[in-house]
């Protein structure tokens, strides 16, 4: 028969795991080692940690909580569900460098050659993850295998910040299931083969301060290479890809190097309506390519593109399949880039305040903008290198270029005849 003593320390002991477990779900308190272990959360690198962390979360769901990871290495060989209402958080306070790997580091190794397969992070309502760096210890720079999203988000009110992925292969997928009000803020990191997708979005979502560049998967110290995953993103990665969302408020976002940096896309769910500030592509294939958008379209203001990678490095391509509205409003095209923005859109496209160049005077019969399709207009724009300025080529249904200037005037092809409506701008000297 046990002592009275030895009564009360047990009692006194699973009194306090069970504290410890409250604490850990409210975020209270932060765990030592020694709690990580009494909870089953490792930390270690080594022992899959998936289990345990579910069990955390699903806990804290009972009324919604934050499961706080302290710095240290979480394997992850599956999937984690975040409920509604509960925040997994780690300790960055904001995105971190490329190495050496510290803070709290999930290592997610599940799904390998599985696109398909649950994200690392499935998200619903009013979940939240944050603080935290995501590396794929089995991804290797000349052996790229495809992974299931980092991030999966459906509902609505969910949110994704200051993160770190170092090797995703797709980054944050955001629907095709309804979804409403998603923020994406303060995201850095390397995807390989699409950075965020967005559909079925109903009511304003945000993606703020997001960053995509090869640098992050450049170090040996996380395993990585910076030619290999330098052409490999050139060559297939798209980092924003924009299907259905309405109201899309989209700021200070950037990719380097990249085949598509700006997607829009039309799904059943429909395409897109927004607005870009604030946005950039580099090394690019094509910066922006525009299939569908809704009507009103889109309003893209400060952006800067460079384009020079592939056969035909367009820096704005807008295909035959759009019916929406493009504007772009004191943007900045230069690189050798073909051309900078070429159109065949059905709508309205809109050029005004742009800087154009391109540096690629062997090709002497490509115009730095050419549209043969839709309506067009150029206005207060300058236009720095040889190449011909504007062609309005035979199809475009009208055109109104006024105001304009250049480094040797504005030349201007007009295939469309009194179309066009052409009126002060510098004269060329060619």
């Amino acid at each position: 028969m046990l002592r009275y003593r030895q009564i009360v320390r047990l009692i006194f002991i699973l009194w306090m795991g069970s504290a410890l477990a409250r604490a850990w779900c409210s975020g209270q308190t932060a765990m030592n080692a020694s709690d990580l272990k009494a909870l089953g959360i490792r930390g270690d690198g080594a022992t899959d940690d998936t289990a345990a962390i579910q069990s955390a979360l699903d806990a804290a769901a009972k009324a919604g909580g934050t499961v706080r990871l302290p710095a240290g290495r979480y394997l992850v060989k599956g999937s984690l569900k975040i409920p509604v209402g509960v925040a997994l958080t780690g300790e960055a306070k904001a995105p971190l460098y490329i190495e050496p790997l510290t803070g709290t580091v999930i290592l997610a190794t599940g799904g390998r050659d599985q696109e398909d397969s649950p994200a690392l992070f499935e998200m619903g309502d009013s979940s939240t993850v944050q603080g935290l760096t995501v590396y794929y210890p089995d991804q290797r720079p000349k052996e790229i295998h495809p992974y299931p999203w980092t991030f999966h988000l459906q509902g609505g009110d969910n949110t994704v910040e200051n993160v770190t992925l170092i090797n995703s292969y797709n980054g944050i997928k955001i629907g095709p299931e309804p979804n409403v009000r998603h923020r994406i803020r303060s995201v850095s990191g390397c995807v390989l083969r699409r950075g965020i997708f967005l559909d079925n979005c109903t009511d304003i979502g945000r993606i703020e301060n997001v960053q995509w560049h090869c640098h992050w998967w450049s170090s040996p110290k996380v395993g990585g290479d910076w030619d290999p995953v330098f052409e490999y993103m050139w060559k297939n990665c798209e980092a924003f890809i924009f299907a259905r969302t309405d109201w899309e408020y989209v700021t200070n976002t950037f990719v380097f190097p990249v085949n598509i940096g700006y997607h829009f896309i039309g799904t059943r769910n429909g395409a897109m309506n927004g607005q870009l500030c604030g946005i950039g592509a580099d090394a690019a294939q094509k910066c922006i390519v525009v299939d569908a958008v809704q009507p009103m379209g889109l309003l893209i203001t400060n952006g800067q593109f460079v384009a020079f990678n592939g056969d035909d490095p367009i820096e704005v391509l807008i295909n035959p399949t759009c019916e929406g509205s493009v504007r772009l409003v004191n943007c900045a095209f230069w690189g050798p880039a073909l051309q900078n923005v070429v159109s065949h859109s059905q709508s309205f496209v809109s050029l005004s305040d742009c800087y154009f160049s391109s540096g690629r005077e062997k090709h002497p019969g490509k115009a730095l903008v050419e549209a043969d399709s839709g309506k067009l207009q150029v206005r207060g724009c300058s236009f720095a290198t040889g190449e011909p300025s504007i062609r309005l080529a035979d199809g475009l249904k009208h055109a109104i270029i006024t105001e304009n200037n250049g480094v040797q005037g504005v030349r201007i092809v007009n295939e469309i005849g009194d179309k066009a409506v052409i009126a002060n701008n510098e004269a060329s000297s060619k």
